[in-house]
């Protein structure tokens, strides 16, 4: 998989209202959630205890935090896109984010992005982006939204 590389904010404007790429598979661990718990003092057993979900959880199995999956966006935008030239990039804005669907543990998730809007404020590329993030063998993915991205380009 090729990224898509943008150098300016004449260079990103170009893909305003189009796909901008589907990024690699990544599987959700029970280790990787059980440090995501650690990191945010979230220990619900719905997370953690796999034998009491087994019985207990609708989904019968452990799930991983929402917020863990909305904390891979960064890793996974980054397989997607490189922009370079810049000075840095903000996390600005999470819109009308919505959780469609649990994530069980051992299931791979992957992130589809569309660049929805673009505008230059002063210098500044705002950038708005449709994300999902889709589940393998899944119809519904585990989330929907819109994203803002600052991008401060040193040109």
């Amino acid at each position: 998989m090729s990224k898509l590389i943008i150098k300016n904010f004449e260079e990103f404007q170009q893909h305003e209202g189009a796909e901008l790429g589907v990024s690699e598979y990544h599987k959700i661990t029970q280790e990787q959630i059980n440090l995501f718990a650690d990191a945010t003092l979230d220990h619900q057993w719905i997370h953690l205890d796999a034998e009491r979900a087994k019985t207990e959880s609708p989904f019968q199995a452990t799930i991983a935090h929402g917020y863990l999956t909305v904390s891979l966006l960064p890793y996974l935008w980054g397989q997607l896109i490189a922009v370079e030239n810049l000075k840095m990039q903000v996390n600005y804005e999470i819109e009308s984010l919505r959780f469609n669907q649990a994530v069980t543990v051992n299931s791979e998730v992957r992130l589809k992005a569309k660049l929805l809007s673009l505008k230059n404020l002063r210098g500044i590329a705002k950038a708005q982006i449709e994300v999902t993030l889709e589940i393998k063998d899944s119809k519904k993915p585990a989330f929907t939204g819109i994203i803002t991205f600052l991008y401060h380009f040193n040109s």
